[in-house]
Protein backbone atom coordinates (compact mmCIF):
# COMPACT_ATOMS: atom_id res chain seq x y z
CA UNK A 1 0.00 0.00 0.00
CA UNK A 2 1.37 3.29 -0.80
CA UNK A 3 1.27 6.03 1.55
CA UNK A 4 0.67 9.43 0.70
CA UNK A 5 -0.09 12.76 2.72
CA UNK A 6 -3.29 13.79 2.86
CA UNK A 7 -3.13 16.86 0.93
CA UNK A 8 -2.06 14.57 -2.05
CA UNK A 9 -4.98 12.14 -1.38
CA UNK A 10 -7.35 14.64 -1.54
CA UNK A 11 -6.14 16.06 -5.02
CA UNK A 12 -5.90 12.64 -6.27
CA UNK A 13 -9.53 11.69 -5.34
CA UNK A 14 -10.75 15.40 -6.38
CA UNK A 15 -9.01 14.67 -9.91
CA UNK A 16 -9.91 10.95 -10.79
CA UNK A 17 -12.80 9.80 -8.68
CA UNK A 18 -16.85 10.33 -9.49
CA UNK A 19 -17.77 9.68 -5.76
CA UNK A 20 -21.38 8.90 -4.91
CA UNK A 21 -23.61 12.04 -4.76
CA UNK A 22 -20.95 13.90 -5.95
CA UNK A 23 -21.73 17.95 -6.85
CA UNK A 24 -21.48 18.02 -10.38
CA UNK A 25 -20.57 21.71 -10.39
CA UNK A 26 -17.78 22.13 -7.94
CA UNK A 27 -16.50 18.80 -8.14
CA UNK A 28 -12.87 19.35 -8.29
CA UNK A 29 -12.94 21.63 -5.12
CA UNK A 30 -15.17 19.59 -2.69
CA UNK A 31 -13.54 18.97 0.30
CA UNK A 32 -13.54 15.87 2.39
CA UNK A 33 -12.11 14.14 5.34
CA UNK A 34 -9.01 12.02 4.59
CA UNK A 35 -9.21 8.85 6.83
CA UNK A 36 -6.04 7.33 7.12
CA UNK A 37 -7.05 4.55 9.76
CA UNK A 38 -9.54 3.30 11.72
CA UNK A 39 -10.08 1.15 15.20
CA UNK A 40 -13.07 0.68 17.58
CA UNK A 41 -15.44 3.72 16.73
CA UNK A 42 -13.27 6.25 15.59
CA UNK A 43 -11.97 7.21 12.39
CA UNK A 44 -8.17 8.55 12.71
CA UNK A 45 -7.56 11.50 10.15
CA UNK A 46 -4.84 11.94 8.39
CA UNK A 47 -3.58 14.52 10.34
CA UNK A 48 -4.16 12.41 13.28
CA UNK A 49 -7.68 13.91 14.55
CA UNK A 50 -9.64 10.86 16.48
CA UNK A 51 -13.50 11.18 15.17
CA UNK A 52 -16.39 9.25 16.49
CA UNK A 53 -17.70 7.58 13.48
CA UNK A 54 -21.20 8.07 14.10
CA UNK A 55 -22.94 6.64 10.67
CA UNK A 56 -20.88 3.39 11.08
CA UNK A 57 -19.26 4.04 7.73
CA UNK A 58 -22.45 3.98 5.50
CA UNK A 59 -24.83 2.44 8.24
CA UNK A 60 -22.25 -0.99 7.66
CA UNK A 61 -19.56 -1.09 10.64
CA UNK A 62 -21.15 -3.38 12.75
CA UNK A 63 -18.68 -4.67 14.72
CA UNK A 64 -16.03 -1.85 14.91
CA UNK A 65 -13.01 -1.08 13.13
CA UNK A 66 -9.61 -2.27 12.92
CA UNK A 67 -10.56 -5.83 13.72
CA UNK A 68 -7.30 -8.03 12.94
CA UNK A 69 -8.83 -11.24 12.85
CA UNK A 70 -11.29 -10.39 10.32
CA UNK A 71 -8.40 -9.42 7.91
CA UNK A 72 -6.73 -13.24 9.09
CA UNK A 73 -9.91 -14.55 8.33
CA UNK A 74 -9.55 -12.87 4.65
CA UNK A 75 -5.68 -13.35 3.96
CA UNK A 76 -6.87 -17.53 5.30
CA UNK A 77 -9.18 -17.68 2.68
CA UNK A 78 -7.26 -16.34 0.08
CA UNK A 79 -4.21 -18.40 0.78
CA UNK A 80 -6.61 -21.74 0.60
CA UNK A 81 -9.25 -20.42 -1.93
CA UNK A 82 -9.15 -17.12 -3.64
CA UNK A 83 -11.86 -17.11 -6.09
CA UNK A 84 -14.26 -20.41 -7.67
CA UNK A 85 -16.66 -19.34 -10.52
CA UNK A 86 -20.33 -19.98 -8.30
CA UNK A 87 -21.74 -20.41 -11.94
CA UNK A 88 -20.29 -24.11 -12.01
CA UNK A 89 -18.77 -24.66 -8.69
CA UNK A 90 -19.49 -24.50 -5.36
CA UNK A 91 -17.16 -23.45 -2.40
CA UNK A 92 -17.13 -24.49 1.71
CA UNK A 93 -17.66 -20.56 2.20
CA UNK A 94 -20.50 -19.68 0.07
CA UNK A 95 -22.18 -22.99 1.06
CA UNK A 96 -21.66 -22.86 5.29
CA UNK A 97 -22.91 -19.11 5.19
CA UNK A 98 -25.84 -19.67 3.45
CA UNK A 99 -26.59 -22.18 6.20
CA UNK A 100 -25.98 -19.81 8.69
CA UNK A 101 -28.01 -17.09 6.77
CA UNK A 102 -30.93 -19.47 6.87
CA UNK A 103 -30.42 -20.36 10.33
CA UNK A 104 -30.62 -16.84 11.78
CA UNK A 105 -33.24 -15.35 9.52
CA UNK A 106 -37.05 -16.58 9.89
CA UNK A 107 -37.28 -20.09 9.68
CA UNK A 108 -39.09 -20.40 6.07
CA UNK A 109 -37.07 -18.44 4.03
CA UNK A 110 -34.37 -21.67 3.34
CA UNK A 111 -32.90 -20.06 -0.12
CA UNK A 112 -30.19 -17.90 -0.29
CA UNK A 113 -28.54 -15.82 -3.42
CA UNK A 114 -25.05 -14.20 -2.71
CA UNK A 115 -24.74 -10.70 -4.24
CA UNK A 116 -22.54 -7.98 -4.58
CA UNK A 117 -24.44 -5.60 -2.08
CA UNK A 118 -27.54 -4.18 -1.18
CA UNK A 119 -28.53 -2.91 -4.96
CA UNK A 120 -28.30 -5.66 -6.40
CA UNK A 121 -29.81 -7.95 -3.53
CA UNK A 122 -32.92 -5.70 -4.26
CA UNK A 123 -32.57 -6.26 -7.91
CA UNK A 124 -32.05 -10.31 -7.60
CA UNK A 125 -35.34 -9.69 -5.09
CA UNK A 126 -37.43 -7.95 -7.93
CA UNK A 127 -35.92 -9.59 -11.04
CA UNK A 128 -37.09 -12.97 -9.42
CA UNK A 129 -41.17 -11.61 -8.91
CA UNK A 130 -40.94 -11.21 -12.32
CA UNK A 131 -39.42 -14.25 -13.06
CA UNK A 132 -41.79 -16.50 -10.90
CA UNK A 133 -44.81 -14.17 -12.41
CA UNK A 134 -43.61 -15.18 -15.74
CA UNK A 135 -43.02 -19.26 -15.28
CA UNK A 136 -46.62 -19.31 -13.72
CA UNK A 137 -47.98 -17.41 -16.76
CA UNK A 138 -49.17 -14.21 -15.24
CA UNK A 139 -46.58 -12.10 -17.29
CA UNK A 140 -48.51 -8.68 -16.47
CA UNK A 141 -47.89 -9.16 -13.09
CA UNK A 142 -45.23 -7.25 -12.79
CA UNK A 143 -45.63 -3.71 -10.97
CA UNK A 144 -43.98 -3.04 -7.70
CA UNK A 145 -45.26 -0.74 -4.84
CA UNK A 146 -43.04 1.09 -2.83
CA UNK A 147 -42.96 3.80 -0.64
CA UNK A 148 -42.37 7.40 -0.78
CA UNK A 149 -39.01 8.06 1.17
CA UNK A 150 -38.02 4.85 0.73
CA UNK A 151 -34.24 3.88 -0.55
CA UNK A 152 -33.47 0.64 -2.01
CA UNK A 153 -30.24 1.35 -4.00
CA UNK A 154 -28.61 2.79 -7.05
CA UNK A 155 -28.92 0.11 -9.72
CA UNK A 156 -31.24 0.83 -12.38
CA UNK A 157 -34.24 -1.43 -10.92
CA UNK A 158 -33.50 -0.83 -6.66
CA UNK A 159 -33.14 3.29 -7.67
CA UNK A 160 -36.03 2.88 -9.53
CA UNK A 161 -38.39 1.68 -6.64
CA UNK A 162 -36.58 4.05 -4.35
CA UNK A 163 -39.13 6.71 -3.55
CA UNK A 164 -36.38 9.45 -1.56
CA UNK A 165 -36.54 12.67 -2.98
CA UNK A 166 -33.76 14.23 -4.90
CA UNK A 167 -33.04 17.99 -5.28
CA UNK A 168 -32.21 17.14 -9.08
CA UNK A 169 -32.02 14.72 -10.85
CA UNK A 170 -31.04 13.73 -14.50
CA UNK A 171 -31.02 9.42 -14.49
CA UNK A 172 -33.40 7.46 -15.83
CA UNK A 173 -35.89 4.91 -13.64
CA UNK A 174 -38.78 2.25 -15.00
CA UNK A 175 -41.29 4.63 -13.71
CA UNK A 176 -43.71 2.46 -15.51
CA UNK A 177 -42.75 -0.64 -13.32
CA UNK A 178 -43.38 1.45 -9.61
CA UNK A 179 -46.27 2.87 -7.75
CA UNK A 180 -45.11 4.98 -4.76
CA UNK A 181 -47.86 4.92 -1.65
CA UNK A 182 -47.80 7.98 0.54
CA UNK A 183 -45.34 8.79 3.35
CA UNK A 184 -46.15 6.15 6.27
CA UNK A 185 -43.84 8.24 9.21
CA UNK A 186 -45.58 7.69 12.34
CA UNK A 187 -44.20 11.43 13.54
CA UNK A 188 -45.72 13.24 10.48
CA UNK A 189 -49.23 12.32 11.36
CA UNK A 190 -51.79 15.27 11.48
CA UNK A 191 -52.40 16.70 14.87
CA UNK A 192 -55.43 14.70 16.64
CA UNK A 193 -54.66 11.69 14.80
CA UNK A 194 -53.66 8.58 16.95
CA UNK A 195 -51.00 6.51 15.80
CA UNK A 196 -53.86 3.40 15.26
CA UNK A 197 -55.90 5.98 12.98
CA UNK A 198 -52.83 6.81 10.87
CA UNK A 199 -52.14 3.01 10.53
CA UNK A 200 -55.30 2.38 9.60
CA UNK A 201 -54.82 4.88 6.93
CA UNK A 202 -51.55 3.70 5.78
CA UNK A 203 -53.01 0.22 5.26
CA UNK A 204 -55.44 1.90 3.37
CA UNK A 205 -53.28 3.78 0.93
CA UNK A 206 -52.31 0.03 0.31
CA UNK A 207 -56.03 -1.44 -0.22
CA UNK A 208 -56.47 1.90 -2.35
CA UNK A 209 -53.70 0.80 -4.96
CA UNK A 210 -54.17 -2.43 -5.03
CA UNK A 211 -57.54 -1.37 -5.91
CA UNK A 212 -56.74 0.96 -8.78
CA UNK A 213 -54.49 -1.05 -10.13
CA UNK A 214 -55.28 -4.63 -9.71
CA UNK A 215 -53.91 -7.05 -8.00
CA UNK A 216 -53.51 -9.02 -11.14
CA UNK A 217 -50.73 -6.66 -12.51
CA UNK A 218 -49.45 -5.92 -9.08
CA UNK A 219 -46.34 -8.61 -8.69
CA UNK A 220 -44.32 -7.27 -5.33
CA UNK A 221 -44.49 -4.53 -2.33
CA UNK A 222 -41.00 -3.52 -0.92
CA UNK A 223 -40.70 -1.94 2.09
CA UNK A 224 -38.15 -1.05 4.84
CA UNK A 225 -38.47 -1.91 7.93
CA UNK A 226 -37.60 1.16 9.16
CA UNK A 227 -36.89 3.95 6.29
CA UNK A 228 -33.20 4.68 6.92
CA UNK A 229 -31.74 6.75 4.42
CA UNK A 230 -35.51 8.64 4.25
CA UNK A 231 -34.46 10.17 7.57
CA UNK A 232 -34.93 6.91 10.16
CA UNK A 233 -38.33 6.98 9.46
CA UNK A 234 -40.51 4.22 11.43
CA UNK A 235 -44.06 3.20 10.32
CA UNK A 236 -47.02 2.98 12.94
CA UNK A 237 -47.26 -0.12 14.96
CA UNK A 238 -48.79 -3.28 13.00
CA UNK A 239 -48.71 -1.57 9.34
CA UNK A 240 -45.94 -4.37 8.17
CA UNK A 241 -48.15 -7.00 9.40
CA UNK A 242 -51.28 -5.83 8.14
CA UNK A 243 -49.84 -4.84 4.68
CA UNK A 244 -47.78 -8.50 4.58
CA UNK A 245 -51.40 -9.66 5.28
CA UNK A 246 -52.38 -7.93 2.47
CA UNK A 247 -50.16 -8.96 0.42
CA UNK A 248 -51.00 -12.56 1.04
CA UNK A 249 -54.47 -12.47 0.09
CA UNK A 250 -53.81 -11.00 -3.18
CA UNK A 251 -51.26 -13.34 -4.32
CA UNK A 252 -47.96 -9.91 -4.05
CA UNK A 253 -44.65 -10.72 -2.93
CA UNK A 254 -43.27 -8.78 0.42
CA UNK A 255 -39.77 -7.76 -0.42
CA UNK A 256 -38.50 -6.85 3.22
CA UNK A 257 -35.19 -4.50 2.82
CA UNK A 258 -33.29 -5.26 6.06
CA UNK A 259 -29.96 -3.83 3.91
CA UNK A 260 -29.70 -1.71 6.96
CA UNK A 261 -31.95 -3.12 9.52
CA UNK A 262 -30.37 -6.80 9.74
CA UNK A 263 -27.48 -7.97 11.70
CA UNK A 264 -27.95 -6.11 14.70
CA UNK A 265 -28.93 -2.88 13.92
CA UNK A 266 -32.06 -3.40 15.99
CA UNK A 267 -30.77 -5.87 18.18
CA UNK A 268 -31.91 -9.18 16.28
CA UNK A 269 -30.06 -10.44 13.47
CA UNK A 270 -33.16 -9.68 11.70
CA UNK A 271 -35.67 -7.31 12.30
CA UNK A 272 -38.69 -8.41 9.80
CA UNK A 273 -39.72 -11.28 11.99
CA UNK A 274 -37.92 -10.39 16.15
CA UNK A 275 -39.24 -6.73 15.76
CA UNK A 276 -42.22 -6.78 13.27
CA UNK A 277 -43.82 -10.14 13.62
CA UNK A 278 -43.75 -10.99 9.99
CA UNK A 279 -41.96 -13.35 7.61
CA UNK A 280 -41.70 -11.99 4.05
CA UNK A 281 -41.37 -13.87 0.90
CA UNK A 282 -37.51 -12.51 0.45
CA UNK A 283 -35.58 -10.31 2.94
CA UNK A 284 -32.27 -8.80 1.42
CA UNK A 285 -29.64 -7.76 3.31
CA UNK A 286 -26.04 -6.43 2.77
CA UNK A 287 -23.99 -3.98 4.96
CA UNK A 288 -23.98 -5.42 8.39
CA UNK A 289 -23.72 -8.63 6.86
CA UNK A 290 -19.56 -8.24 6.38
CA UNK A 291 -19.47 -4.99 8.84
CA UNK A 292 -18.23 -3.24 5.64
CA UNK A 293 -14.91 -5.15 5.77
CA UNK A 294 -15.78 -6.91 2.04
CA UNK A 295 -18.83 -6.54 -0.23
CA UNK A 296 -21.27 -8.68 -0.20
CA UNK A 297 -25.14 -9.08 -0.40
CA UNK A 298 -27.59 -11.69 -0.14
CA UNK A 299 -31.32 -12.17 -1.08
CA UNK A 300 -32.80 -14.20 1.13
CA UNK A 301 -36.02 -16.23 -0.21
CA UNK A 302 -38.99 -18.02 1.16
CA UNK A 303 -39.85 -21.48 0.85
CA UNK A 304 -43.45 -20.69 -1.06
CA UNK A 305 -41.30 -19.02 -3.59
CA UNK A 306 -38.85 -21.45 -4.35
CA UNK A 307 -41.82 -24.29 -4.90
CA UNK A 308 -43.12 -21.27 -7.66
CA UNK A 309 -39.67 -20.88 -9.12
CA UNK A 310 -38.63 -24.84 -9.70
CA UNK A 311 -42.01 -25.86 -10.94
CA UNK A 312 -41.97 -29.33 -13.52
CA UNK A 313 -39.87 -27.44 -16.54
CA UNK A 314 -36.53 -28.10 -15.24
CA UNK A 315 -34.93 -26.36 -19.09
CA UNK A 316 -35.70 -22.96 -17.88
CA UNK A 317 -32.54 -21.51 -16.28
CA UNK A 318 -32.52 -18.77 -13.46
CA UNK A 319 -30.78 -16.16 -15.24
CA UNK A 320 -29.40 -13.96 -12.94
CA UNK A 321 -26.33 -14.00 -10.85
CA UNK A 322 -22.88 -12.14 -10.86
CA UNK A 323 -19.07 -12.49 -11.04
CA UNK A 324 -18.56 -12.27 -7.48
CA UNK A 325 -21.52 -14.18 -6.09
CA UNK A 326 -20.66 -15.99 -2.69
CA UNK A 327 -17.30 -14.56 -3.29
CA UNK A 328 -14.89 -17.12 -0.76
CA UNK A 329 -13.44 -14.79 0.78
CA UNK A 330 -15.97 -12.08 1.44
CA UNK A 331 -18.21 -15.31 2.55
CA UNK A 332 -15.79 -16.39 5.24
CA UNK A 333 -15.12 -13.07 6.58
CA UNK A 334 -19.03 -12.56 6.73
CA UNK A 335 -18.67 -16.05 8.68
CA UNK A 336 -15.52 -14.32 10.87
CA UNK A 337 -18.10 -11.29 11.79
CA UNK A 338 -21.03 -13.94 12.58
CA UNK A 339 -18.73 -15.48 15.07
CA UNK A 340 -17.98 -12.33 16.63
CA UNK A 341 -21.06 -11.06 17.26
CA UNK A 342 -21.74 -14.26 18.88
CA UNK A 343 -18.74 -14.49 20.88
CA UNK A 344 -19.15 -10.85 22.07
CA UNK A 345 -22.98 -11.05 22.73
CA UNK A 346 -23.55 -7.77 20.64
CA UNK A 347 -26.94 -8.52 19.44
CA UNK A 348 -27.59 -8.42 23.42
CA UNK A 349 -25.37 -5.09 23.81
CA UNK A 350 -27.11 -3.30 21.43
CA UNK A 351 -30.24 -4.59 23.66
CA UNK A 352 -29.09 -3.45 26.41
CA UNK A 353 -27.77 -0.03 25.01
CA UNK A 354 -30.87 1.38 23.22
CA UNK A 355 -33.34 2.57 25.70
CA UNK A 356 -29.93 4.75 27.12
CA UNK A 357 -29.23 5.69 23.02
CA UNK A 358 -32.98 6.63 22.46
CA UNK A 359 -33.36 8.73 25.92
CA UNK A 360 -30.07 10.74 24.92
CA UNK A 361 -31.73 11.14 21.85
CA UNK A 362 -35.12 12.88 22.75
CA UNK A 363 -33.76 15.11 24.71
CA UNK A 364 -31.98 16.49 21.89
CA UNK A 365 -35.22 17.59 21.26
CA UNK A 366 -35.48 20.56 23.43
CA UNK A 367 -33.09 22.53 21.02
CA UNK A 368 -35.05 25.16 19.26
CA UNK A 369 -33.38 23.99 16.59
CA UNK A 370 -34.58 20.63 16.37
CA UNK A 371 -38.44 19.67 15.12
CA UNK A 372 -38.18 16.26 15.92
CA UNK A 373 -35.51 13.49 17.55
CA UNK A 374 -36.20 9.60 16.29
CA UNK A 375 -34.79 6.58 16.00
CA UNK A 376 -35.00 2.90 16.43
CA UNK A 377 -32.37 0.43 17.95
CA UNK A 378 -28.88 2.02 17.39
CA UNK A 379 -30.46 4.50 14.85
CA UNK A 380 -30.74 8.17 15.33
CA UNK A 381 -32.12 10.98 13.15
CA UNK A 382 -32.55 14.76 14.31
CA UNK A 383 -34.79 16.93 12.00
CA UNK A 384 -34.83 20.75 12.03
CA UNK A 385 -38.13 22.38 12.79
CA UNK A 386 -40.41 22.88 9.86
CA UNK A 387 -40.77 26.81 10.53
CA UNK A 388 -37.46 27.52 9.53
CA UNK A 389 -36.93 29.18 6.48
CA UNK A 390 -36.50 26.84 3.32
CA UNK A 391 -32.28 27.95 3.25
CA UNK A 392 -31.98 27.20 6.77
CA UNK A 393 -33.51 24.21 6.63
CA UNK A 394 -31.10 22.90 3.29
CA UNK A 395 -28.48 24.08 5.04
CA UNK A 396 -28.90 22.85 8.38
CA UNK A 397 -27.57 19.25 7.78
CA UNK A 398 -24.19 20.29 5.97
CA UNK A 399 -23.31 22.91 8.72
CA UNK A 400 -24.46 20.61 11.81
CA UNK A 401 -22.05 17.97 10.78
CA UNK A 402 -19.29 20.21 9.93
CA UNK A 403 -19.58 21.85 12.93
CA UNK A 404 -19.57 18.39 14.94
CA UNK A 405 -16.40 17.11 12.79
CA UNK A 406 -14.89 20.15 14.06
CA UNK A 407 -15.45 18.81 17.88
CA UNK A 408 -14.64 15.40 17.05
CA UNK A 409 -17.64 13.43 15.13
CA UNK A 410 -18.72 12.31 12.05
CA UNK A 411 -22.79 12.53 11.27
CA UNK A 412 -24.30 12.00 7.83
CA UNK A 413 -26.31 15.37 6.93
CA UNK A 414 -29.61 14.60 4.51
CA UNK A 415 -30.78 18.30 3.76
CA UNK A 416 -32.27 19.09 7.16
CA UNK A 417 -31.42 16.50 9.08
CA UNK A 418 -28.34 14.25 10.58
CA UNK A 419 -28.79 11.04 10.96
CA UNK A 420 -26.30 8.35 12.81
CA UNK A 421 -25.88 4.61 13.39
CA UNK A 422 -22.94 4.07 15.20
CA UNK A 423 -20.93 1.08 15.37
CA UNK A 424 -23.07 -1.68 17.20
CA UNK A 425 -19.99 -2.31 20.18
CA UNK A 426 -20.38 1.94 21.65
CA UNK A 427 -20.79 1.62 25.11
CA UNK A 428 -22.54 4.06 27.24
CA UNK A 429 -19.39 6.43 27.62
CA UNK A 430 -19.14 6.67 24.32
CA UNK A 431 -22.75 7.24 23.59
CA UNK A 432 -22.41 10.26 26.19
CA UNK A 433 -19.58 11.35 24.03
CA UNK A 434 -21.61 11.13 20.90
CA UNK A 435 -24.80 12.97 22.47
CA UNK A 436 -22.58 15.53 24.22
CA UNK A 437 -20.98 16.82 20.96
CA UNK A 438 -23.88 16.57 19.15
CA UNK A 439 -25.75 18.85 22.11
CA UNK A 440 -23.14 21.48 22.22
CA UNK A 441 -22.98 21.69 18.19
CA UNK A 442 -27.03 22.29 18.27
CA UNK A 443 -25.96 24.82 20.55
CA UNK A 444 -23.61 26.55 18.15
CA UNK A 445 -25.74 25.94 15.17
CA UNK A 446 -29.45 27.04 16.45
CA UNK A 447 -27.12 30.61 17.65
CA UNK A 448 -25.79 31.20 14.31
CA UNK A 449 -29.00 29.73 12.62
CA UNK A 450 -31.05 32.14 14.67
Amino acid sequence: MTSNSGSRTLAQAQRHILHPWDHMQDRANAGRLVVARAEGIHLISDDGRRLLDGPGGMWCVNIGHGRAEMAEAAAAQMHELSYASPFHTASGPSAELAERLTELSPPSLNTVHFTTGGSSAVDTALRTVHYVNNRTGRPGKKMILAREKGYHGSTYLAASVSGKERDKSSFDAATDLVHFLPDVAAHRRPEGVSEEEWCDAKVADLEWAIDRIGADRIGGFIAEPVLSSGGVLIPPKGYHQRTLDLCREHDIFYISDEVVTAFGRLGHWFASQEVFGIEPDFITCAKGLTSGYLPLGACLIHDRVMDRIQGDDHDVLYHNGYTYSGHPVSCAVALKNIEIFEREGILEHVRQVTPYFQERLADLARHSLVGNARGAGLIGCLEGTPESSLQNQRDLGARLDEVCEEMGLIVRPLINMAVFSPPLIITKAQIDEMMDILDAALTRVSAEFN
